[in-house]
């Protein structure tokens, strides 16, 4: 159950990152690259997307009323676009989806620079 300080500032609904992996069979990286630029396009908040000729990592930030829904949305984000992205017919075979507190945790101490660049880019 949420209290008044899991919510953000403003009223808002709490902040998750959210890592959705996918994989299926291999398909044309050209082709590929092209979707995932447009899911990028049309969903402006992907922090960055790795990806090979068999599978794709997503990685954002989602607002949700609680994990149970960040999660859900998550499963739902290939399917909801792959018909307008031209996005291979993948399954997700991951998803992690963090707290902010936790996230924050996670990096105390790393160095300011990201392991994983941002942007749209090869595994």
């Amino acid at each position: 159950m949420l209290t008044d300080g899991d919510w953000t500032s403003g009223g808002s609904l709490p902040l998750w990152h959210v890592t959705l992996t996918l994989s299926g069979d291999p398909c044309d990286i050209d082709a590929l690259r092209r979707g995932l630029d447009r899911l990028v396009e049309e969903r402006p908040f992907m922090l960055s997307v790795r990806y090979d000729a068999s599978r794709a990592e997503l990685r954002y930030w989602d607002e949700a009323e609680d994990v149970d829904d960040a999660a859900a949305l998550a499963l739902r984000l290939w399917g909801d676009h792959r018909v307008s992205c031209d996005l291979p017919c993948w399954r997700v075979v991951g998803l992690e989806v963090l707290d902010r507190e936790t996230v924050r945790a996670r990096g105390a101490g790393r160095p300011a620079n990201p392991l994983i660049a941002a942007g749209v880019v090869p595994f």
